[in-house]
């Protein structure tokens, strides 16, 4: 009972401020009614791949492995990869759904109109980290429950951010690729590979990912700087050694290598526009594991073509998956991947964990940890505000 108590309390803290009687909204009650209850997860297809290791929880064909779990309590479970269009697979649960499972990594878009259809739905849970595929002030004017795995893959992306940063600065992939061409042209690639010791490395957003990005950094002996809403306390930034700068542009213009790391909200997309892009520094490095909607896209592609921008790398794009004619996929010195940085096996692991002990919750009428609420009684989360 003490600990309900504590996670009830939390919970509470959650909103910073009682919404006014104009901003009321209509809250559906978070716990599962007696019965079965139908929920619908959408993940990436793996196919062959979906046998070859038994911990690959994250695809459609092993459902988070809960499928077991979730129909011996009598429960539907349905799983599908098809997420777009009227006449997709997901369309036609939409009108009797109870939850909708989703991931960052194969979103299906969740918008109003969708919302409006989906008369049954109580709760939203993101397998992962990021509910900006979610229209989140539509969720909250439902009533609806946004929640999400927080902390589950945060080191998967710190490092996977580590190692796009030494790809870009020491010139790899130029490098890779002509191996795999069979040849050997070293000043094709010494040309403009550096040392990332002494570069000034700036992170947009110093959250739970930028945070571990600047300790994984320190030894590195660069100098770091950061950029949020929020700052460290001075402990911690001592600890890390980064330098706290309150104008984001001031930041960029001394970058050599900016990382972002904030969510996308309606104040942060297409931030890094034209302009923006013109105050950094010629040659900036920049790596963007956030949200690909944070970038203006052909701002970036120009950019990249005019020299301004030496390298972009990053695994998120708008939309998801990609087009093949995407223009980030041909533009010069980018190290771009499918959306793959927060979906390593670990971290698997640990959305996976994160969500059944969330419908676990649900089915028993209990509070979620206070944390991974995005949505919760027409409020949203601090970050998405």
């Amino acid at each position: 009972m003490a600990m309900r108590r504590v996670a009830s309390t939390a919970a509470r803290a959650f909103a910073s401020s009682s919404p006014s009687p104009s901003s009321l909204v209509f809250t559906r009650e978070l716990q599962a009614s007696p019965g079965s209850k139908k929920i619908v997860g959408v993940f990436y297809k793996a196919n062959e791949y979906a046998e070859m290791n038994p911990n690959f929880v994250g695809c459609a064909e092993n459902a988070l492995g809960i499928r077991e779990w979730l129909e011996s309590k009598g429960h539907q479970y349905i799983v599908t990869p098809d997420k777009e269009g009227p006449d997709c697979e997901l369309e036609k649960h939409i009108p009797d759904l109870h939850v909708l499972i989703t991931t960052p990594f194969h979103p299906a878009y969740v918008t109003a109109e969708r919302i409006k259809k989906a008369k049954n739905l109580q709760l939203l849970l993101t397998a992962g980290i990021g509910s900006d595929h979610v229209d989140l002030k539509a969720a909250a004017a439902a009533g609806l429950t946004v929640a999400e795995v927080t902390g589950s893959n945060v080191v998967s992306v710190a490092e996977d951010e580590l190692m796009r940063i030494l790809i870009l600065v020491r010139n790899f992939l130029p490098g890779h690729h002509q191996v795999i061409n069979g040849e050997w042209n070293v000043a094709g690639i010494a040309y403009r590979a550096y040392d990332l010791e002494g570069k000034t490395v700036g992170t947009v957003g110093a959250g739970r990912i930028g945070r571990l990005l600047l300790q994984r950094l320190k030894p590195f002996n660069c100098n770091l700087l950061y950029h949020d809403r929020v700052k460290m306390d001075s402990e911690l930034e001592n600890q890390i050694g980064a330098k706290f700068e309150e104008d984001l542009d001031k930041m960029l213009s001394k970058c050599d290598i900016v990382v972002v790391n904030t969510p996308l909200t309606e104040k942060t997309k297409g931030m890094f526009d034209k302009e923006r892009i013109a105050k950094m520094k010629k040659g900036v490095l920049i790596v963007n594991n956030a949200r690909g909607a944070i970038m203006d896209t052909q701002a970036v592609v120009d950019a990249c073509n005019s020299g301004h921008i030496a390298g972009y790398s990053g695994d998120v794009w708008y939309p998801q998956p990609a087009p093949k004619d995407h223009p980030w996929r041909y533009m010069p010195n980018q190290a771009m991947t499918p959306h793959i940085s927060g979906t390593t096996i670990d971290a698997q692991l640990r959305y996976a964990a994160g969500t059944k002990d969330m419908l676990d919750r649900y089915f028993k009428g209990e509070d979620f940890p206070a944390q991974n609420y995005i949505v919760k009684d027409g409020e949203l989360a601090p970050q998405y505000r």
